[in-house]
């Protein structure tokens, strides 16, 4: 999975000027691109498809039709990005813990 850090600060710039959420459903419009749920939903569904390209590299790879380096590759690829998602899912949960401690 690549995050584009300029995708990340364009989400995260879009939010801080809007004041929030936007239109209260989660999403904010702003014709400079994407929202963050887009963009969100948009790296989930590369990590989803890095798992299932290495899943079918290595299926090829049993019935002969692959070499073994384009499985060791596509493995090291799926691992990363797993490895990526659980970093951001630690943040994430970090983050919410961390507003949760806050005095109201």
């Amino acid at each position: 999975m690549t995050i584009n850090p300029a995708d990340v600060a364009r989400a995260y710039s879009n939010m801080s000027k809007s004041g929030g959420m936007g239109d209260g459903a989660g999403s904010i419009n702003d014709a400079t691109g994407p929202s963050f749920g887009e963009f969100l939903k948009d790296q989930i569904n590369e990590v989803v498809e890095t798992g299932n390209n290495s899943e079918k590299t290595a299926i090829s790879a049993m019935a002969g039709k692959a070499e073994l380096v384009d499985v060791v590759t596509a493995i090291s690829a799926a691992e990363v990005t797993l490895e990526t998602v659980v970093a951001v899912r630690d943040k994430v949960i970090g983050a919410y813990n961390e507003i949760m401690r806050m005095p109201i």
